[in-house]
């Protein structure tokens, strides 16, 4: 559940800033299959990894957790 959350997250952020997986990947020097599990919620990220898709989509790390807690909030209750 936390990972498929994550994984939207970064899908809506990721598509927000108009960026293809093949170029955030490229930014963060992973594989764009890498994203596409993260984005599916088959992978979770390290903490490394964490802070590089945060400095990639321009969001604080701390801005891009915060989004996964109000996302996950309503579904814990």
């Amino acid at each position: 559940m936390l990972e498929a959350i994550f994984g939207d997250v970064l899908k809506e952020l990721r598509t927000a800033r108009k960026i293809s997986q093949e170029k955030l990947a490229e930014y963060c020097e992973l594989d764009r299959t890498y994203i596409s599990l993260l984005e599916r919620g088959l992978r979770q990220p390290t903490l490394i990894t964490l802070f590089k898709i945060s400095k990639a989509l321009d969001i604080t790390p701390s801005e891009l957790i915060k989004k996964v807690e109000v996302k996950i909030k309503p579904v814990l209750k």
